[in-house]
């Protein structure tokens, strides 16, 4: 499971990549505490999500289950006409088992700084066809 930290201060997101799943059972909105997964004295809200295949979290949409809901404009549906809505697949707003990646916005911060904490990962070199 990746989870996504951004840092509204330093306007930086990092990538923190665990094995277990530490908010298993909460909703989107809730705040919790980061030190679950080595972030100690972080405290931050869970905003979004999506599973294996890619499918958003939507906070509206209550439970752990995907579904395909009619919905307008907002997360899952871009931009249409003036009052177009489609039928989008969803899931729900409680943390799973498959859920494959997790948003979290920082609202308290520890001793440390996060560059300290999460060192950023060395970009991999393509190779070129030649």
């Amino acid at each position: 499971m990746n989870i996504i930290v951004s840092d509204p201060k330093t306007r930086k997101a990092y990538v923190k990549t665990v094995e277990s799943m530490p908010f298993q059972g909460e909703k989107l909105g809730k705040e919790v505490d980061l030190s679950e997964i080595g972030l100690d004295g972080y405290k931050g809200i869970l905003t979004g999500g999506s599973d294996k295949t890619g499918t958003p979290m939507r906070v509206n949409f209550p439970g752990t289950a995907r579904k395909k809901l009619l919905i307008y404009p907002g997360v899952g549906f871009r931009k249409g006409e003036k009052g177009e809505r489609r039928k989008r697949p969803l899931r729900g707003n409680v943390v799973a088992n498959d859920i494959h990646q997790l948003n979290v916005k920082v609202t308290h911060n520890g001793s440390k700084t996060l560059d300290e904490l999460l060192p950023p990962q060395p970009k991999e070199k393509k190779e070129s066809k030649k």
